[in-house]
């Protein structure tokens, strides 16, 4: 296969319509790869702030609260979590927070994208890597 015509399939990258609420955008970008995979991480106490700082922390990058609570939106919007108020908290100043947790399709969809980009990183001739040339 071409590499464009590969890149165009990666960048295209569709999960079975059924599985999505019928909404009608269900590509998995990076950034709600990253969102997604902090959910999973942050298991039982996933929420705006904690998902900000294990970004932060796992990516070595600044990430700005409403970019992660757009996605967190769109994510529940297309099936891939779920939310729910947690219990008020004095550091909070007794704000709820709200939680989130993977769903089925969300767990089903990382699990894709990780075996697509584990069979992606497999197909990488071993000449790239020992800097030969063609």
């Amino acid at each position: 296969m071409p590499l464009a015509q590969l890149i165009v399939s990666v960048c295209t990258f569709v999960i079975d319509k059924g599985e999505t609420n019928n909404m009608k955008g269900t590509y998995l970008g990076e950034f709600e790869e990253l969102v997604l995979l902090c959910v999973g991480i942050l298991f039982g106490d996933a929420y705006g702030l904690a998902i900000v700082d294990e970004l932060e922390k796992k990516t070595g990058r600044s990430v700005m609260m409403s970019s992660v609570h757009k996605v967190l939106m769109r994510l529940e919007e297309k099936g891939y979590v779920t939310s729910q108020m947690g219990g008020a908290t004095a550091e909070r100043g007794g704000r709820d927070k709200r939680l989130y947790t993977l769903t089925k399709s969300g767990k089903k969809v990382l699990n894709q994208s990780r075996d697509m980009r584990n069979s992606m990183w497999g197909e990488i001739p071993r000449i790239v890597w020992e800097g030969g040339k063609l």
